[in-house]
């Protein structure tokens, strides 16, 4: 089969021939029709330092994926042969306390596809049935190869009461887009998301009903005096992993306001704590989906008028994935898919 692999420690992918995965008999085997780029992808071509001391050379990588089972191990039942399907990337340990509790996604054993395990940018892909999402009609291949951002972007937005709330975003990448298009069809008031680009602020306003703000040139107090918010922001979700969008963050919620944290910043970042034990905020960190949960709600959310295709700005034939990653990498696009039909 063809596969992109991570041949080496060195920037880039390399397309290879690779043998098609053997299941065992708790797996199946999916044939992908639709990849999406990530932005641990990125990582993994740039061969940065975080990609150096976590992915094994080599590998075949990628973990966001639409397809078709066309094989299943002789344990696997509830699946068919020729069901379309996306899947959960983390494969889970079975043994800690947090797994047994049916709390998958806080397992400590996680390892991930595309990361730790082969993963879906190829044309074949060994997956446990556990992992395995089946797509309902309405949501079509190229949606369903979004899913897992989607994802991120739903265990996000959902951590707190949104209903009728003014919730800011900082960071207008594509879960950020996403987590507000989610913000606003479970019912927060006022939605603002904040970047330094243009393009992706843009972008936000066609896939949501959102307030884009360029924080270079507009300051949020002026922003919430226009939309009459008396005291502040009362939930923010942080996806940019930038420091100072953080700290804009904090000054400019409510006393008792609540924030919910996807974004990783680089290294060690320093923190006023007492701006937020004084104002008696709420910090949580997001890691993934939950197992299975995030999956249910976001299914039933697109299924009940949510869209987010509008995200998609870029679609190539695989084997043009040097394309996609450059389209990827600019900053200058939503998400990027790959069509390996």
């Amino acid at each position: 089969m063809k596969a992109l692999e991570k041949s080496r420690p060195a920037p880039g992918l390399w397309q290879v021939d690779a043998p098609v995965p053997e299941i065992g008999p708790d797996d199946v085997l999916i044939r992908v029709k639709k990849t999406g780029i990530c932005g641990t992808d990125i990582h993994i071509w740039n061969w940065d330092d975080w990609a150096a001391r976590t992915v094994p050379v080599p590998l075949i990588t990628g973990h966001e994926f639409a397809g078709e089972i066309v094989e299943m191990g002789a344990n696997v039942s509830g699946l068919s042969v020729g069901q379309r399907c996306s899947g959960e990337g983390h494969l889970i340990g079975r043994d800690s306390r947090q797994s047994r509790a049916g709390k998958f996604h806080l397992d400590p054993e996680t390892r991930g596809i595309g990361v730790n395990e082969p993963g879906a940018f190829a044309e074949y892909l060994r997956l446990p049935a556990f992992n395995v999402v089946p797509l309902p009609d309405a949501v079509d291949d190229e949606i369903g190869a979004i899913l897992d951002p989607l994802g991120n972007a739903v265990h996000t937005a959902l951590s707190f009461d949104l209903v009728g709330e003014d919730v800011l975003i900082t960071g207008a990448g594509p879960i950020g887009i996403m987590a507000a298009a989610v913000a606003r069809h479970v019912g927060a008031r006022h939605v603002v998301i904040t970047d330094v680009n243009p393009a992706r602020l843009d972008l936000a306003t066609q896939v949501a009903d959102v307030i884009p703000v360029n924080v270079a040139e507009q300051d949020l107090a002026e922003v919430q005096a226009r939309l009459k918010m008396r005291e502040g922001f009362d939930v923010g979700l942080e996806m940019s992993g930038n420091q100072g969008a953080l700290d804009q963050m904090v000054e400019n919620l409510v006393m008792g306001g609540r924030i919910a944290l996807l974004g990783i910043p680089p290294g060690k970042s320093p923190v006023d704590w007492s701006r937020i034990v004084f104002k008696a905020i709420t910090l949580k960190g997001v890691y993934g989906r939950e197992i299975f949960e995030t999956w249910y709600k976001m299914i039933a959310m697109l299924e009940n008028g949510l869209d987010v295709r509008p995200v998609i700005t870029h679609r190539f034939a695989a084997a043009d994935f040097a394309r996609g990653f450059e389209v990827m990498r600019s900053g200058m696009s939503g998400k990027v898919v790959l069509d390996w039909a």
